[in-house]
């Protein structure tokens, strides 16, 4: 499955509008649609953070097979359910890496599922990989990067 932005191709930076620098705003992003998936699932991860992979976006229940710039940061949108980040907040939280470090890279893993998931409050990454466990079709990802100046 090819994920794809408009904001920034695969391995480019990212547009500073879209991190802690700017208007941390989530990007638009469009996936492939996957036949069969009754739903999409997000889960963007940077694995180069200082205590290990640092979650910036659970989002699950997606029933089109794109997002456009600036989903709402509410559990409920209609988009999809949300989850927590690791800053502890609902919806997107962009790149925010220590200034003294090399550029972090941001993982947007897309999902493509046989069925909509249960609605769970506030749910986290390891919940969310834990009940699609099973119900994956198809995966893709897009990468970006981010260096504070």
């Amino acid at each position: 499955m090819n994920v794809r932005s408009s904001a920034f191709k695969d391995g480019d930076f990212i547009p500073k509008k879209y991190t802690c620098d700017g208007n941390d705003i989530s990007p638009p992003l469009e996936w492939d649609s996957v036949q069969g998936a009754k739903s999409y699932a997000i889960i963007v991860e940077d694995p180069d953070a200082p205590g290990g992979t640092f979650i910036h976006w659970v989002i699950y229940n997606i029933h089109q097979n794109s997002l456009p710039e600036n989903v709402e940061k509410k559990e409920e949108s209609k988009f999809g359910i949300q989850g927590i980040n690791d800053f502890e907040e609902i919806g997107y939280g962009g790149p925010c890496p220590p200034r003294t470090h090399p550029p972090h890279r941001y993982y947007f893993n897309v999902y493509a599922l046989t069925e909509d998931l249960p609605k769970k409050s506030r749910v986290t990454a390891d919940e969310l990989k834990k009940m699609m466990q099973g119900k994956i079709i198809e995966q893709g990802q897009i990468m970006g990067k981010y260096k504070r100046s």
